[in-house]
């Protein structure tokens, strides 16, 4: 519960930033400071710098490269979209996971869950609203986010218990770095940054000096990266991943709680049916794996780092 609170706390903390800074230079702060946790106090508590040596070099880069584009994805969105809104679209998660699993890992999947499948992609299209004035294809960010933690999670299972959670952490956060340097050097004077377009904007605005404020804001988003992901990984280690991973869903909760009292973005009739749907749908899934006793996700999985 203290992951998902941190996590939850980051998503508000960007959304509160976006309208400011680019989400690169965001992200590049938060990542160097999470990266500085990893190294300096959770990795000496699970058997020092060693851990950083692996045999998975390649799939770690490609989960890492997921990651940044499932955080990239989500956070473009929070530019447009409500929090409770992208939170839920990104909630179809774990429902991708269960269908991704049968395609790549061959794991099979009964009737009564892939009806929660369908369900919660109900919800979704629910959620996205189209052929009404409502519609905006900025709720595809969420849903591409969805899709690209899922196959990150399915990469996990292939690693399966080779590397601790900080190596995976490790690596996600170096590469959290190299990509924003990247998009630093050759997107950072905003040339391609356009005010009436929200989501490119957030992602092309040119860098500028944060006000102090701001700059503990982006310092705060790192520490709770850093623990959340430590804190969640831990939570998976030591209790069955069936058991753990419904808690997840206090991070819906708490976003439409956020954006009620910060934002006063009350969801409407047509949301809570779309929320409810992807809500219970994913809730039914994790029922389901503890009835039938397997895993949802390995016992020591990458941690979410949003």
């Amino acid at each position: 519960m203290g992951a998902w609170v941190a996590f939850s706390l980051n998503d508000v903390g960007i959304k509160f930033l976006s309208g400011d800074y680019a989400l690169h230079q965001i992200v590049l702060v938060r990542s160097v400071i999470g990266l500085t946790i990893t190294l300096c106090l959770i990795m000496p508590l699970e058997g020092g710098w060693s851990l950083i040596k692996t045999r998975h070099l390649g799939t770690h880069i490609i989960r890492g490269l997921l990651i940044v584009l499932a955080n990239m994805t989500f956070f473009v969105g929070l530019a447009v979209l409500s929090l409770p809104e992208a939170s839920a679209i990104f909630f179809i998660a774990p429902l991708f996971i269960t269908a991704l699993s049968v395609i790549f890992l061959g794991e099979q999947v009964g009737a009564r869950r892939w009806i929660a499948v369908l369900i919660g992609l109900a919800g979704v299209i629910v959620m996205l609203r189209p052929g009404t004035d409502a519609f905006t294809y900025a709720a595809f960010l969420p849903l591409a986010a969805a899709l690209a933690y899922a196959g990150t999670q399915i990469l996990t299972r292939k690693i399966g218990l080779a590397d601790k959670a900080s190596t995976m952490s490790f690596y996600i956060q170096l590469i959290f770095v190299i990509v924003c340097v990247i998009f630093g050097l050759l997107f950072s004077d905003g040339r391609y940054a356009d005010p009436d377009n929200a989501p490119l904007d957030f992602l092309f605005r040119a860098w500028q000096r944060p006000a102090d404020r701001d700059l503990l804001i982006m310092i705060c988003l790192g520490i709770s990266s850093g623990f959340g992901g430590y804190l969640v990984s831990q939570a998976y280690r030591l209790c069955a991943a069936a058991i753990v991973a419904p808690f997840e869903y206090m991070a819906l909760i708490l976003a439409i709680f956020w954006g009620v009292t910060l934002w006063g973005e009350w969801p409407d009739f047509i949301a809570w049916v779309g929320i409810s749907l992807i809500f219970f749908s994913g809730l039914f899934v994790f029922w389901r794996e503890v009835v039938l006793d397997q895993k949802f996700v390995i016992k020591h999985p990458m941690p979410r780092n949003r």
